[in-house]
Order: C-alpha cells, then structure tokens, then sequence
C-alpha cells in the first residue's frame, strides 16, 4: 500500500474534482518544498521562514474567505483538505496558516470593520503580513474567560494591558489581534479584540525557549505594558467570549482534517517499513502482532477520514455546531496520536531517529493534544451536550 492508497473507504469519490485538484496541489507542494527540509528545522527549533510566500501565493492563507479580500474564496471542505496535507508535513506548517486564517484573518473578516478588512486582508492573504492571537494567558488557558489582560479608554485610544502565553507565530507576526476586557475583570461579556500592530511601544514578544514538541512553530509570550492604540483599532463586531471562541472553532476544525494527515503520514512510515523490515528471515509485516497493528490504524483512520467529510459539508451549509467541532476534533487528534505512538514501536529503535516521521508527529501531536481546547475540556463538552449538565463548574 502507497500513500494514494490510505483511502480503505474511497472517500476520494466524494471529492468533487475540484476538492481533489486542490488536495493533489497541495500534496504535491508538500512532497517537493516542505518533506525534504523539515527534519532540519525540526532538529534546529526553526520555523522555515522562505515558505511563507509560496504559501500565500498558493492561496493557504484564509483559504475560505472571500476573493474580494485577495483571499481563494475555497469552500470549507477543500479548506480542510489543505490542512490535511499541511499537516502530513508537520504540525507546526499546519498550525501557521491555520493561526494566520482562522484566527487572524476569520476574526477580521467576521467583526472588523469594512477598513480593517480591507487594509489587512489582502495583505495577509499573501503573506506580505503574519499575524498572531492573543488570547490564552498565563493563569487562563482553558478557561479564557477569566483573563486580566485590560482594555482602558483614554481619549481617542485605547490602552492596554496585560500578557499571553504560548501564542503561535508571536515573534514573527506584525499584527496581533489581542483580546482583552473593557469593563470589570468578573464580566466576560466585555470583553473585546484589537487589531494590535506588534512594532508599537509597550508591546514585546518572548520567544519561549526548551520546547519538545513543535519545535517548528515559532511559539511565544506578548507583553503588552501601555500599549495605545487608536479606537479604529477594536474589532467592532466582537463581542463577549463567543467571539473568541468562534474564532477557535473555526481553528479546530482546520486541526480534525490536520490531524488526519499526521496520521496517515506515520501509517505510510508503518506500512512501507513492515513491508520491508526484514526480522526472522521475513518482512516483519508477516507477523500478526504488526498486521494487528496496522489493521487498528487503518480501521482508525478511515473512521477520522469520514468525519472530516461529513463535518466539512456540514460546515459548507452552514449547520456545523460547536459540539461537532469537539468531537471532531477530539477524536482525530486522540487517533493521530495513537497511530504515531504505535508506529514508532513499530518501527523499533529507528522510531526515534529523525530519519523517520512518526517521533516528530508523536511530539507534535502531543501539543495539539492540549491546544485549541484540550482533550479533557472537549470530553466535558460533549458531556455537557449528551446530558444538559455543566461539569465545569462542579
């Protein structure tokens, strides 16, 4: 089995020849640009900067948003299938476009006025501009209601205050769209995001050093220490913390089609070294326990594989819910992760050599695991909806 062949389901006959055009495109991209350098950036903790303006030029930035802001005007299940194979590259490709559009460019589009659409827009669908999003902070991650970073009026401005944790593409991004609260620290309905240029006094950037796991994300801390901005500078539509948590579901859906490409990526790995690891005089696939193995990953896979489909045209009517987005996203990552996992047993004592992928996408997993809504919260979401009952608050 080849890696055109991970398909157990033939869901590619669902595809429409343009969603399939796209995937192919994008795969190819990935094959050629990013699979032959990304075990040295891996290894060095660097984010291949020289792949941003292909990027853009291929339209991976806001992918699904309108063509009269420079965007591919794509619909949202060929949206996925670029996170998909982003993904199968590495995490850490996936997660730049996926903050670039879903998280800066989506809240843009969504709540800021017809002037900020069009003055960063454009420009952020080419990759001239990166953006980051604050809204995670040190004490509140997965609960991001209760942040204290503040918004103040001040005449003509606006002055904020406060710090974010573990922001991706924070030391790299020219703007920032930071979310803040303008009335009390206790009312979660003021709060409000800010188109925040990063180059402006009070605002610093600290890259956070020592990570393990995507180790190509540029991953960092914004300071923000009487930061002024102009009132243009407020999204005018946000709103509450509905409008941030749009905002991630927008992002989690981007994360159930990437992790689906990870773990095709280390069942390829899996299957390609079984067939030709020899052990005992034969191909180390001939034996059950690897058979076993690999029967799991597929049957795994194939499951993720359809429910991105469903979510995706589910999306595309515009009838996706928040509650799909979770168990969507819960279920693949939790998936990738477990086919990473046993590919590197696989694979032996080569598993962690950075020859092979599937350490990298273990590692990477790991951290989306944890990110955009951890594995737990979105169990208690779905909790929450199965029985009318709020666990978050005993």
């Amino acid at each position: 089995m080849t890696f055109q062949g991970v398909d157990y389901y033939n869901v590619d006959s669902m595809l429409s020849d343009h969603e399939r055009a796209v995937r192919d495109m994008v795969r190819r991209w990935v094959d050629d640009e990013v699979l032959p350098i990304i075990k040295e950036n891996y290894l060095a903790g660097t984010f291949p900067r020289q792949l941003i303006p292909r990027m853009g030029q291929l339209g991976f930035f806001g992918a699904n948003l309108p063509a009269e802001y420079g965007c591919a005007a794509l619909d949202n299940l060929s949206y996925g299938l670029i996170m998909q194979e982003l993904e199968r590259g590495d995490s850490g490709i996936r997660s730049f476009a996926s903050v670039q559009g879903a998280l800066v460019m989506y809240p843009i589009y969504a709540f800021g006025s017809e002037d900020q659409k069009r003055h960063w827009l454009p420009r952020m669908a080419s990759g001239e501009v990166v953006g980051c999003f604050g809204l995670t902070e040190p004490d509140y991650g997965s609960d991001p209601g209760g942040m204290i970073t503040t918004a103040r009026e001040d005449g003509d401005s606006w002055v904020l205050n406060g710090s974010k944790m573990w922001i991706t593409n924070g030391s790299t991004a020219s703007v920032a769209i930071i979310w803040a609260k303008t009335g009390d620290l206790g009312d979660a309905k003021s709060i409000r995001g800010f188109v925040v240029p990063t180059d402006i006094p009070g605002f610093t950037a600290r890259e956070q050093g020592g990570k393990l796991s995507l180790r190509l994300s540029d991953t960092s801390e914004l300071v923000l220490q009487e930061v002024r901005v102009p009132k243009s500078a407020m999204l005018p539509g946000s709103s509450g913390l509905r409008s941030p948590i749009m905002c991630l579901n927008q992002a989690r859906y981007g994360i159930a089609w990437g992790a689906v490409g990870a773990a095709v990526a280390c069942f390829d790995e899996a299957v390609s070294y079984a067939k030709n690891r020899v052990m005992f005089n034969r191909p180390i696939g001939g034996f059950q326990l690897q058979q076993s193995r690999l029967a799991d990953m597929l049957t795994e896979i194939t499951k993720a594989q359809l429910l991105c489909l469903q979510l995706g045209r589910l999306k595309d009517a515009g009838r996706m819910t928040s509650g799909q987005v979770s168990l969507a996203k819960r279920n693949n990552v939790s998936t990738a992760a477990e086919c990473a996992r046993e590919t590197r047993r696989l694979l032996g004592a080569n598993g962690i050599l950075a020859e092979y992928q599937a350490m990298r996408h273990l590692a990477n997993l790991e951290s989306v695991y944890t990110y955009e809504g951890t594995h737990d919260v979105h169990t208690l979401v779905l909790g929450q909806e199965i029985t009318g009952l709020d666990a978050f608050r005993g």
